[in-house]
């Protein structure tokens, strides 16, 4: 298998196992964000009903899915960024042409 093909396989694999991941829980800490700022709202948070529990929860969740969404663009980079090409310097001099 080329390094080509494990790039491939091993950014689906990211997109897969933390993008998607990451997706949800960018939607649903947005979600839970804008429940803590609405008044009436009915919020329950590990048995809490403070609004703030729920906003910290949001935050967190908000800051997570950015973490979960930078992994498969990190692996994506470094799997198919171009290797430098080796430059194999030396100091004796060349041959004469024939």
């Amino acid at each position: 298998m080329d390094a080509k093909t494990k790039g491939i396989i091993a950014t689906i694999a990211a997109v897969v196992l933390c993008g998607c991941p990451g997706l949800f829980m960018c939607f649903f800490g947005a979600t839970t964000l804008a429940a803590s700022q609405t008044p009436g709202a009915e919020i329950d948070v590990f048995g809490s009903s403070d609004p703030t529990s729920a906003m910290t929860m949001g935050i967190v969740f908000l800051c997570l899915s950015i973490i979960f969404i930078l992994i498969p663009i990190v692996v994506g980079f470094f799997m198919f960024r171009k290797k430098p090409e080796v430059v194999i310097e030396s100091n004796e001099p060349l041959p004469p042409a024939s």
